[in-house]
């Protein structure tokens, strides 16, 4: 066992640093998914046809196609039409479309559940309906969406895990490094799962205590 932690510890520097990279990617995913979903929960609600069925379109790419072949499409595909950026940020660029896949459901979602009411209350009050969507219906439906959206960056985070096939070195890349050229893949990949457990169980955790504080506010 002492062995173990003597491993352990020798390479923990790599692995903590392949644990900045996925909280690097994680929050750039999160920073552009999330607002991109919004916007595609108000065009699903679009009275324009052809806005609202693009919306639902993108929406149901995003939450349909697995997320690793989503990175393996932006990696080999962007190069397909003359650009090629970094492996990170395909990475970036396809954890956030999935991360606005799901965004704009959970948050469609949140929208759907404020009553028609609201909307009559804003409008007798004389104000745009812009106003009332951006200022009332908007503010109350994340209210309803953030115990799903705190989950999903949980989920996000855990999928930073696949994009060491596109050669990201994130966490589980650099297990993967260690672990090639140790031949100790169990012991490595353990000290991947305690990495990931400790951020993911409080993350969870906070989770449901906001989830259980809303409700009861219902």
């Amino acid at each position: 066992m002492s062995d173990t932690f003597s491993f352990w510890w020798a390479n923990l520097p790599q692995m903590l640093g392949g644990l900045v990279v996925s909280l690097e990617l994680t929050g750039l995913a999160l920073v552009i998914g999330m607002p991109f979903g919004l916007l595609l929960a108000i065009g699903m609600g679009s009275r324009l046809a052809p806005l609202r069925w693009l919306c639902i379109g993108v929406v149901e790419v995003g939450r349909g196609v697995p997320a690793l072949v989503m990175l393996y499409v932006v990696y080999f595909g962007l190069p397909a039409i003359h650009w090629s950026p970094t492996a990170m940020v395909c990475a970036v660029i396809a954890l956030a479309f999935t991360t606005g896949g799901y965004t704009g459901e959970y948050i469609r979602g949140g929208l759907v559940s404020v009553g028609e009411g609201t909307w009559e209350a804003g409008l007798a009050l004389a104000m745009p309906t812009a106003d009332v969507l951006r200022f009332v219906v908007v503010p109350q439906g994340m209210r309803v969406a953030i115990p799903s959206l705190m989950g999903l960056a949980i989920q996000i985070f855990q999928a930073t895990s696949l994009a060491y096939s596109i050669t990201v070195s994130e966490l589980t890349a650099q297990a993967y490094s260690i672990s090639s050229s140790s031949f100790r893949a169990l012991e490595i990949f353990g000290l991947a799962g305690i990495i990931y457990a400790i951020i993911t169980i409080p993350a969870t955790w906070v989770a449901n205590r906001v989830e259980r504080r809303l409700s009861l506010r219902e």
